[in-house]
C-alpha cells in the first residue's frame, strides 16, 4: 500500500508519501505546495490544484489521507483553509483514491502517544520511525505524520476485518 498524507493551507499544502509492507514503512517522498498570497483566490486554488495533481501523478498512492480543518477564532482564515482543504480531498478523489480523513489530535496520538503533542514531538517521532528521512519543512512532517496515522488505521482494520473472518467459520 502507497499512502499519501495530505496537511491542508492555501499558502502551503503539505504532502508526504509513504510505503505500507505490513508494519514497516519506507519513506518515498515529501514536499510543499505553494501558493503565491498576491494572487486572488481561485488562482491559488487552482495553483495548489494542478501541483497536487502533479504530485498524486508522479508518486501514484494507492491510499490518500487528509487532516481534518479545525475551526480557529479568525472566520476567514478557517473558511480559507477550507478551501485548500477541498483540493486536497479533491485531487486524490478524482486520481481514484479512497481519502480518509482525521483530526489533528487523531494524528499526534497515533504518531506521538499525545494528542497535545507539540510540533517538534511530531516531527521527531516522524523522524523515529521513518528513518534517515529529510523532511522538506513542518508542513511536509505533519503530512508524513497523517500518511502515518493512515497507514495505522487501515492496518488495524486490517486485522479486525480478518478477526471477524476468523470467528465467522
Amino acid at each position: 500500500m502507497r499512502v499519501m498524507g495530505i496537511d491542508p493551507g492555501l499558502r502551503n499544502l503539505g504532502w508526504g508519501v509513504i510505503d505500507v509492507a505490513g508494519a514497516r514503512l519506507t519513506h518515498i517522498a515529501n514536499g510543499v505546495c505553494h501558493s503565491d498570497g498576491s494572487q486572488d483566490l481561485a488562482s491559488r486554488l487552482l495553483d495548489l490544484y494542478g501541483q497536487l495533481t502533479r504530485v498524486v501523478a508522479q508518486y501514484q498512492p494507492t491510499e490518500a489521507a487528509v487532516e481534518q480543518t479545525f475551526v480557529n477564532k479568525d472566520a476567514v482564515a478557517t473558511l480559507k483553509l477550507g478551501h485548500a482543504r477541498a483540493i486536497a480531498l479533491l485531487v486524490p478523489a478524482q486520481a481514484g483514491l479512497t481519502v480518509g480523513e482525521y483530526a489533528p489530535n487523531a494524528v499526534k496520538k497515533t504518531v506521538v502517544g499525545v494528542g497535545k503533542a507539540a510540533k517538534a514531538q511530531v516531527d521527531h517521532m516522524v523522524r523515529m520511525q521513518l528513518p534517515g528521512v529529510q523532511i522538506d519543512s513542518p508542513d511536509a512532517a505533519d503530512a508524513l505524520a497523517i500518511a502515518i496515522c493512515h497507514a495505522h488505521h487501515m492496518q488495524s482494520a486490517g486485522r479486525l476485518q480478518l478477526a471477524i473472518a476468523g470467528g465467522a467459520r
